[in-house]
């Protein structure tokens, strides 16, 4: 039983940290080689795409945005470019038209490159064809510029600091309320299997 409550406690919190990295902003130094659009189906793999458009048919094909970049150290990366609107996650990203035509504007050679931080949630899959998602663009100086997560990190102090309140405040519940419950149940227990014990023992 012991190993069964540590089976489902990793696997929580294996489903609560691979949440968050979806979920989360990251940040990708790169410069764009291309950008295209492209006729997808989204109702093949539907969780890892977002909502359609306004005007576009929900769940049907529809024609999305792609920017193609390449990192410094040769490494491919494709980003869709949608918008999230005000659905999940909660980027509330609009300008897709608007960001894809800064990212063709910012499209460079290996001779000349541009390089740029690429902020996105999501990950890349080849085997299911999925793709993170671009919320935002901008110009840096290098390769090697130093980027800090700080919405990341303010997120996940709160939420720690969120669960640490909840679990402080649980235990205590347990303790102040719960405990005193079944210890007087126990002991209600204890002295019926006294009681019994007792008749039996004078029946003897």
């Amino acid at each position: 039983m012991k190993y069964v409550k540590w089976t489902l406690i990793v696997l929580f919190w294996l489903l609560v940290a691979g949440f968050l990295h979806y979920t989360l902003p990251q940040h990708d130094v790169a410069r764009i080689t291309d950008t295209y659009e492209k006729r997808e189906n989204p109702s093949d793999n539907p969780w890892f795409w977002s909502q359609a458009n306004t005007g576009s048919a929900p769940g049907g094909p529809r024609d999305v945005f792609f920017i193609q970049t390449r990192r410094a150290n040769n490494d491919i990366m494709v980003y869709r470019n949608e918008d999230t609107g005000w659905g999940w996650p909660p980027y509330f990203k609009f300008d897709t038209s608007n960001l894809q035509a800064e990212a063709a504007d910012l499209r460079s050679t290996a001779e000349n490159p541009t390089w740029v931080a690429i902020r996105h949630y999501g990950w890349r899959n080849e085997f299911i064809s999925i793709f993170p998602n671009a919320v935002s663009i901008r110009e840096v100086e290098g390769p090697d510029v130093r980027i800090i997560p700080w919405l990341n990190i303010i997120i996940l102090v709160t939420l720690a600091a969120l669960y640490w309140a909840l679990r402080v405040r649980w235990l205590r519940f347990w303790e102040n309320r719960v405990d005193p419950v079944l210890g007087a149940a126990g002991d209600k227990l204890d002295e019926g299997g006294d009681r019994v014990r007792g008749l039996f023992g004078r029946s003897k």
